[in-house]
């Protein structure tokens, strides 16, 4: 893949590089391929870039502590994002998935029921967090994600994804808690 142009940005090279794949998982469904975004390594270090800006304040000073990946997908953007911030990865699993004593929130989907767990002892009271993950949709595991945070004592101070889509209420379903989206659809 050709190297992103100098006034290439972000969203563009996600434009360029993010496949639809159309009846995919099921018919009716347009699924975002990101991988063509990943394998591409001027493509990854622009989106890693956009979203570690989430966690800087005006200045390029990192103003969070912890990053935080939801399973699946979030974990190949938050621990890079975490790397451009100087700041620890900490990752948020489906149920049964971590080794050692969790915190776990269930929340509801379409059809059913999921749980993400998170370590008890990954965030400390009063560190700051940032939550990354590929698409902000309906906002249910971003919200669960943001309630394991405070368990834990920390503070939820922003959500960076790659995509968010416009049409499903995820926006509304965060509250206050700041969006950065790279693209939205």
């Amino acid at each position: 893949m050709p190297e992103p142009g100098p006034a290439e940005t972000a969203r563009d090279v996600m434009r360029r590089l993010v496949v639809d794949v159309k009846d995919f998982p099921e018919p009716g469904i347009v699924f975002k391929d990101i991988s063509p975004l990943l394998a591409d390594h001027a493509g990854l270090t622009a989106v890693v870039g956009a979203l570690a800006d989430a966690g800087r304040d005006a200045d390029g000073v990192t103003v969070v502590d912890k990053v935080v990946g939801m399973e699946a997908r979030g974990f190949i953007l938050a621990a890079p994002v975490a790397l451009a911030l100087g700041v620890g990865f900490v990752p948020v699993r489906k149920v049964g998935k971590l080794p050692r004593a969790t915190h776990a929130v269930s929340y509801a989907l379409e059809y059913g029921r999921a749980t993400l767990e998170i370590h008890q002892d990954a965030i400390a009271p009063g560190e700051r967090v940032l939550l990354i993950d590929d698409v902000l949709a309906t906002g249910g595991t971003a919200v669960a994600t943001r309630e394991l945070v405070e368990s834990c004592g920390g503070v939820a101070v922003g959500f960076g994804v790659l995509l968010e889509l416009t049409f499903l209420p995820g926006r509304a379903a965060i509250g206050d808690l700041p969006l950065t989206a790279i693209d939205q659809v």
